[in-house]
């Protein structure tokens, strides 16, 4: 695994709406696979390897945005407030360590604190009382006046975590969903070969705010197939039931069958079933109760798309300890470039059936 790769993704910043540097990051390693590289309105990085003519349009999709925050008020003091871009469990903040990103490239370290007194101070009322993010604040170490000449309101705030390997596993912030993005373009680069379908590879932008990048460029490439890449829960650690652990590190790729943004299609699920039985990649069921992914996007645009997710299951998902089995990875690996050797061989659509 090309894990300085993966390491590199995962540690570059780029919230909603500010994808900018990932997106070059992502652009380097993209563009010695596919034919033309373009960007578009919206921020969509999409490479496109032709295929033959007559050959299905396959876009894949790999969200580049990270949770995070904006920067949404400076105090005398030099102390910043913060809104949440993403979703964050505030029980997962307490006494991080954060980059401030200001317009000018700098990247400033501070402390992610709690507004609260010292554990020595406090009531009992307060040690329990339920902790928001609207109680939290950046501390830089600067006075005010340097703050404010160097932060403004709306600068992007990142966590400061490294990408790590540990035992079986890698752990980082963002694997969600850099781990996928990492996965789309070593499948491509797996796939040495030209295939009959046209393959859309498209990292995504705005995923965590509402799936509006992939939206947009669904609209514009006209995909007869879509392909969400992205992380999915494994709950298998102390504390919750076998009935909702979602999935297990190191018991293979996930092939989702639904979540809160789609039903997968019905033949694109036996399809990727088939692909992974007949090359013996390890795989598991998902199905996931609540949360979505780009599919849910591409499978509204315009007339319809039949629309599928590949998952890699991922422990402590939306903190800044994402867990991911090497095997797994591999596996997602290995499945999507075999599905797009032979995605031209099936069809999908149910408007077909009248016709035959």
């Amino acid at each position: 695994m090309n894990f300085e790769l993966l390491k590199t993704l995962c540690e570059t910043p780029g919230i909603p709406s500010r994808e900018e540097p990932i997106r070059q990051v992502v652009a380097e390693a993209l563009r010695p696979l596919v034919d033309t590289l373009d960007v578009d309105a919206m921020g969509n990085l999409i490479g496109h390897r032709r295929g033959e003519e007559g050959g299905p349009r396959v876009m894949i999709a790999a969200h580049m945005d990270e949770i995070g925050f904006m920067v949404k008020h400076i105090d005398n003091r030099g102390f910043l407030k913060l809104l949440p871009v993403g979703g964050w469990d505030p029980r997962n903040l307490v006494s991080q360590r954060v980059f401030v990103h200001s317009r000018s490239g700098q990247r400033l370290p501070g402390v992610l604190m709690p507004g609260t007194k010292p554990p020595h101070l406090q009531t009992p009322e307060e040690s329990n009382k339920a902790l928001k993010i609207e109680d939290m604040f950046v501390d830089l170490g600067l006075p005010g006046e340097k703050v404010k000449e160097l932060v403004e309101i709306g600068d992007m705030v990142t966590m400061d975590r490294a990408c790590t390997r540990m035992g079986d596993m890698v752990v980082s912030k963002t694997l969600d969903d850099r781990l996928m993005v990492f996965v789309m373009i070593e499948a491509l680069r797996k796939l040495e070969k030209r295939v009959p379908a046209h393959i859309f590879a498209v990292a995504t932008t705005q995923e965590e705010v509402g799936l509006r990048g992939a939206t947009t460029a669904a609209f514009a490439l006209e995909p007869n197939i879509g392909i969400a890449l992205d992380v999915t829960l494994a709950v298998d650690f102390p504390g919750a039931p076998e009935s909702e652990q979602v999935t297990r590190l190191g018991e293979g790729v996930a092939i989702k069958i639904v979540d809160s943004s789609l039903i997968c299609h019905p033949k694109l699920v036996r399809h990727f079933r088939d692909v992974a039985e007949q090359r013996q990649i390890k795989y598991q069921l998902e199905m996931l109760p609540r949360g979505g992914t780009d599919a849910g996007g591409i499978q509204r645009s315009r007339g319809g798309v039949p629309s599928f997710t590949l998952s890699v299951p991922v422990r402590y998902v939306h903190t800044v300890n994402e867990m991911a089995h090497v095997e797994d990875i591999q596996g997602a690996i290995d499945l999507l470039a075999a599905y797009l050797e032979e995605a031209h061989t099936r069809h999908y659509d149910y408007r077909d059936e009248l016709s035959r």
